[in-house]
């Protein structure tokens, strides 16, 4: 039970993703790069931010979310 539970609270952050990132390429929304990663709140680093607009996690933790997902 806990899989599955698991495995549809995966597909729910896949499908908002995807809809948050169709709004911004339609750009209905603001590119705000977040000051620390939404995943594990260690700071995102300038670099990142000036070249990832609108990014929201960190390098590692977002290696880590397209791990999951593929």
């Amino acid at each position: 039970m806990v899989d599955l539970v698991e495995m549809a609270n995966e597909l729910v952050e896949l499908r908002l993703s995807e809809a948050l990132e169709r709004q911004r390429q339609q750009g209905s929304l603001p590119m705000v790069s977040a000051e620390f990663c939404e995943d594990c709140d260690e700071p995102i680093p300038e670099p990142r931010r000036v070249a990832v607009p609108g990014v929201q996690t960190c390098i590692e933790c977002q290696g880590r979310r397209e791990v999951r997902r593929a």
